[in-house]
């Protein structure tokens, strides 16, 4: 049986499910981000008056699936500024079932829309379940990440 996984903007009423989701993408990661911090970004993420950043709800009947944090910048080497997809999480439950694919896809077509032909983001090496979707809807790159600082 095949669900209908409706992809809509994040807001404020979706808070609690964010939340939640973004716990589990913290825990998946072994990172730690200070609560103001994470608040701070929600209510980021769900402002529509934001133009640099935005948040997907992928859900199906009620239940929240899945969530995308988005920034979008400028890049020296395009034109137009370019779409980071920052966090993606699905719910352990729903993996496989086309969540990922969806939030990529609106992803891809929102930065279609914006003339941001450019979308590109991270994951760790032992990431392989997602990998195996990544693989399929983008192109590995051989760049390798250098920070200064904590997560």
């Amino acid at each position: 049986m095949t669900v209908k996984i409706n992809i809509r903007r994040l807001v404020k009423e979706d808070h609690v499910s964010w939340k939640e989701l973004f716990a589990g993408y913290l825990e998946f990661y072994e990172a730690k981000i200070p609560e103001q911090v994470q608040e701070k970004s929600f209510q980021a993420l769900c402002d529509p008056d934001q133009i640099d950043r935005y948040g997907l709800i992928a859900e199906t009947q009620g239940e929240v699936l899945g969530i995308a944090n988005i920034i979008i910048h400028a890049h020296n080497w395009h034109a137009g500024n370019v779409t980071y997809l920052q966090d993606l999480f699905v719910q352990p439950h729903c993996r496989g079932q086309g969540v990922g694919r969806a939030l990529i896809a609106q992803i891809y077509k929102d930065a279609d829309e914006e003339k941001r032909p450019y979308v590109y983001w991270l994951t760790q090496s032992f990431n392989h379940d997602a990998r195996k979707l990544y693989d399929q809807v983008a192109s590995l790159t051989p760049f390798i990440k250098y920070q200064r600082g904590s997560s």
